[in-house]
C-alpha cells in the first residue's frame, strides 16, 4: 500500500481484533503511516462489517461504518483454528512492532495467542490488549460490548436520563471509539519506552476502565459518599435554573443556554427573546430573584421560543452576543463548517472511497502527515500479497486457499 511518508511509516502492526475499540487503535496508527494488516475470519470477515445493515441502523448506499473504521488497512483472511493459520500469524508477529487484540481471554489461551505465548517470538513487540472488564479478577473472561461494559456498568446509563425516564441506550460505538484512543495512547507510550530501553511490553485497557473514567466527575461524588437523591427525583430548585433547561423551537429543534453564566448574559437573553419587560418586575430584576422565580421565566421562554425556528433564534442571539447553543442532530454533521475546518471531518484521498467526508480520529499533531482515508479492504483482499511478503510462494498460497487456511475466494485487486 503506497503512502506518503508519515510519523509511523515503516511501523508494522497486526490488527488481530474485531468490532471497534481495539481495531480503531490500529486505524489511528494507519492514519499516521503504519502498515496495518488486519486479520479476519475467512469468508465472513470481521463481524463489524455487518453493523451498518443491522436492524435499527440507518440505511445508506454503502457500508459507512466499515468505510470509516477499517480505512488504510490491508486484510488477510486467516483461519486461526488451523495450525497453518497460526503459523502464518506467528510469522507476522515475529516481524511486527505492534500486535493488537481483543480476542476473549479464553480464546487466546486456547489458541496459544496470549502475551506469554507470543513474546518469545518477538521480545521487542508491543502487545496491546483490549478486554471488556480488565485482565484480572472474576470477570476477566466475560465478553461485553461498550453498551454494557462501558455505558451500563459505569453508571452512565443510569445518570444520563431525565427524571422519571428509564435509562437510555448508548449510540453504537459511543464507548468504543474513545476507548480506542486510550489504547492508542498506551501503544504510543510503550513505543516511546521501547525507544529508551529496547524492550517490548504488554499494554492494556478495558471498556470498564474507560467507562469509569468517562463518568469521573459524578463517579468521584459516589466514591466520596455523595447524595444523588436530587438527581433522581423532581427538583424544583434545579428546574428554577432556567438557563440549564432545553427549549423547543417552532421547527422541533432545541436551544440550550448552559454558557449563559453571568447576570448580564441572562438579561440579554431575556431582552433578545422579547421579554425585557420582565427585568422591570422586582421579582426578576436581580440574579437572585431570577433564580427564585426561574420556573416562571422558563414557562415564558418556552412559549416565546415556540414562535420561531432554530435558525431564526440563532441569528437573533448571535447578533445580541448571547452564547446560545443548539442541540445538534446527527444529520447536521454534513454541513458543519467548524468540523471541516478543524479536520474533525476529512475528505478521502482514494477515489474508491464511496463518500465525500469521513469522521477523523481526534488526535492532531502539527507537522505530521496524515494518510488517507483510503478504501477499507474487502475480506481477504490482500491475503496473497501479505503471504508473499512473508516468503510464501504462489503454490503454497493456493494450497492454503484450497485448504481453508486463508479465504477460499480469490482476493480482489491483487
Amino acid at each position: 500500500m503506497d503512502h506518503p511518508t508519515s510519523l509511523f511509516t515503516g511501523l508494522k502492526v497486526v490488527d488481530c481484533a474485531t468490532w471497534i475499540a481495539a481495531p480503531v487503535a490500529a486505524t489511528i496508527l494507519a492514519d499516521l503511516g503504519a502498515d496495518v494488516v488486519k486479520i479476519e475470519i475467512p469468508g465472513q470477515g470481521d463481524p463489524y462489517r455487518g453493523l451498518a445493515e443491522a436492524p435499527g441502523t440507518p440505511n445508506a448506499d454503502f457500508n459507512y461504518t466499515w468505510t470509516m473504521d477499517a480505512r488504510n488497512k490491508r486484510s488477510l483472511a486467516l483461519n486461526l483454528k488451523t495450525e497453518d493459520g497460526r503459523q502464518v500469524l506467528h510469522k507476522l508477529v515475529a516481524e511486527c512492532d505492534v500486535y493488537i487484540t481483543n480476542q476473549p481471554l479464553p480464546m487466546r489461551r486456547a489458541l496459544g495467542l496470549t502475551f506469554e505465548d507470543l513474546k518469545p517470538l518477538n521480545p521487542t513487540m508491543i502487545f496491546a490488549s483490549l478486554t471488556a472488564y480488565g485482565e484480572h479478577g472474576p470477570e476477566r473472561d466475560r465478553e461485553g460490548f461498550d453498551g454494557v461494559a462501558y455505558w451500563a456498568r459505569s453508571g452512565l446509563q443510569d445518570l444520563v436520563r431525565s427524571v422519571g425516564a428509564t435509562p437510555g441506550q448508548s449510540a453504537p460505538g459511543m464507548g468504543d471509539h474513545p476507548t480506542g484512543v486510550a489504547l492508542f495512547a498506551a501503544i504510543v507510550t510503550a513505543l516511546y519506552r521501547r525507544q529508551q530501553t529496547g524492550e517490548g511490553s504488554m499494554v492494556h485497557t478495558s471498556l470498564l476502565a474507560n467507562g469509569y473514567w468517562a463518568n469521573g466527575c459524578l463517579g468521584s461524588a459516589a466514591l466520596a459518599g455523595g447524595d444523588f437523591t436530587a438527581r433522581r427525583q423532581p427538583n424544583d430548585r434545579a428546574a428554577a435554573v432556567f438557563t440549564r433547561l432545553l427549549y423547543e423551537t417552532a421547527d422541533g429543534r432545541y436551544l440550550q443556554f448552559n454558557m449563559v453564566r453571568s447576570a448580564e448574559d441572562q438579561e440579554r437573553l431575556l431582552q433578545t427573546a422579547g421579554l425585557g419587560d420582565m427585568l422591570t418586575d422586582p421579582r426578576f430584576a436581580s440574579a437572585e430573584g431570577r433564580l427564585e422565580h426561574g420556573i416562571e421565566i422558563a414557562n415564558r421562554l418556552r412559549a416565546v421560543f415556540a414562535t420561531a425556528t432554530l435558525d431564526e433564534w440563532q441569528q437573533r442571539f448571535a447578533a445580541s452576543g448571547v452564547p446560545a447553543s443548539h442541540v445538534a442532530i446527527v444529520e447536521d454533521m454534513r454541513d458543519d463548517e467548524q468540523a471541516r475546518l478543524n479536520n474533525v471531518l476529512v475528505q478521502p484521498t482514494d477515489p474508491g472511497v464511496p463518500t465525500d467526508w469521513i469522521i477523523n480520529h481526534p488526535i492532531n499533531i502539527d507537522g505530521v502527515t496524515q494518510i488517507g482515508p483510503t478504501r477499507a479492504p474487502d475480506v481477504g483482499e490482500h491475503s496473497s500479497e501479505v503471504l508473499r511478503e512473508l516468503g510464501y510462494d504462489d503454490a503454497t498460497i493456493e494450497s492454503m486457499r484450497a485448504g481453508g487456511v486463508i479465504d477460499p475466494l480469490p482476493a480482489q485487486n491483487e
